[in-house]
C-alpha cells in the first residue's frame, strides 16, 4: 500500500507579502465590514492567528498562489506589515481547500483562548482582539470544565456548539464518550441531539442521579419511554456500524468483479440477449464511483 500524500508541510515559514499572488482579487474588503474589522483588530492586538495557505509558482520565479486568507492577506497589507506567517500547501488545488478543511471549531477556538492566556495575554486583550464580548471569552476559557478529555478530543473540529456541550457535562465520563461516539458517527452535533440522548440516558449514567430530567412538554413517564427507546437505537446503530465495513468491503469486491465481467464480450452478448434488464444493472454498478 502506498503511503498517503501530505497535503502541506508541517511547518510555517515567513514569506514576503509582495511575493505572494492571490488566487482572486479583493476589489474592496471592507464591504465584509464585521468579519474584516475583527481580522483587522485581532492582527493589531495578538498578531496572526491563522497562517496564510500558499503554493510555490510552478515557473520558479520565487513567487507563491495564495490558496487562502485572501482577508487576512489584504488587513496585513493595510496594517503596513511586510511578510506573513505561511503554510506551503503541496499541491495547488486551490479551489478544493476550502472543502478539506475545518474552520476554528467551538473547541479550538477554547484551545487557542486558553493557550493565549497561559502565556500571559489577559482576557481582555483577546475579546478586543476577536470582537466579542469579555463575558464570551471566559465562557469559552471554561467550555471544556465537566468534559471528558477523550469525548473532548473526538469533537475537537467538530462543529458543536457550548449548549450541546452542556449535555454532556450532565452525564458521567463513559456516557460521554458514547454520546460523542454516536454524534460523530451521525455527523450531527445540534443541540437538540444532545439533549436527545442526554434524556435517553438511563439514570445511573447521570452525574447528578437524583434529580430527575426534566423536558418542557414531556412527562416523567413520556422521558422514561424516550430512554427505553433511545437505548434500543444506540444498539441498533452500534450493530449497523459495525457491519458496515464489512459490507463495504464486500461491496467493493463485487463492484471489482462485475467491472471485469462486463469486459468479456461474450457475457456481454450474453446477458444482451437474455437478461438485457440485469446487463443495466451491472453497467450501472461498475460505473458508480461511490457505493
Amino acid at each position: 500500500m502506498s503511503a498517503a500524500k501530505v497535503a502541506f508541510e508541517m511547518k510555517t515559514i515567513k514569506v514576503s507579502l509582495d511575493l505572494i499572488l492571490p488566487v482572486r482579487r479583493m476589489k474592496n474588503p471592507h464591504k465584509t465590514i464585521s468579519r474584516y474589522k475583527r481580522i483587522v483588530t485581532s492582527i493589531k492586538e495578538v498578531g496572526l492567528v491563522e497562517p496564510l495557505v500558499i503554493h510555490p509558482q510552478r515557473d520558479k520565479s520565487g513567487t507563491y498562489m495564495l490558496l487562502d486568507g485572501h482577508l487576512r492577506h489584504s488587513a496585513l497589507k493595510e496594517l503596513g506589515m511586510t511578510e506573513a506567517d505561511c503554510i506551503i500547501a503541496t499541491d495547488d488545488e486551490s479551489f478544493t481547500y476550502n472543502a478539506r478543511i475545518s474552520r476554528l471549531q467551538p473547541i479550538q477556538e477554547h484551545k487557542m483562548i486558553v493557550k493565549a492566556v497561559q502565556n500571559g495575554v489577559k482576557p481582555e486583550r483577546i475579546a478586543a482582539a476577536l470582537d466579542m464580548p469579555l463575558s464570551a471569552v471566559r465562557a469559552s476559557m471554561n467550555l471544556l470544565d465537566g468534559v471528558h478529555a477523550e469525548a473532548a478530543d473526538m469533537l475537537k473540529d467538530k462543529p458543536i456548539s457550548p449548549k450541546a456541550l452542556r449535555f454532556l457535562k450532565k452525564v458521567t465520563g463513559v456516557r460521554q464518550i458514547e454520546m460523542a461516539e454516536l454524534m460523530v458517527n451521525a455527523n450531527i452535533f445540534a443541540s437538540g441531539y444532545a439533549e436527545a440522548l442526554y434524556l435517553g440516558t438511563s439514570r445511573d449514567q447521570l452525574v447528578d442521579s437524583e434529580t430527575p430530567k426534566v423536558k418542557e412538554g414531556l412527562s416523567r413517564e413520556e422521558i422514561a419511554r424516550m430512554e427505553q427507546e433511545m437505548e434500543s437505537l444506540e444498539k441498533d446503530f452500534k450493530a449497523i456500524d459495525e457491519a458496515f465495513g464489512e459490507n463495504m468491503l464486500n461491496l467493493t469486491v463485487v463492484k471489482g468483479y462485475t467491472k471485469k465481467l462486463l469486459e468479456n464480450a461474450k457475457v456481454i452478448r450474453f446477458l444482451k440477449a437474455n437478461y438485457p434488464e440485469f446487463l443495466s444493472e451491472f453497467e450501472w454498478i461498475a460505473a458508480a464511483e461511490t457505493l
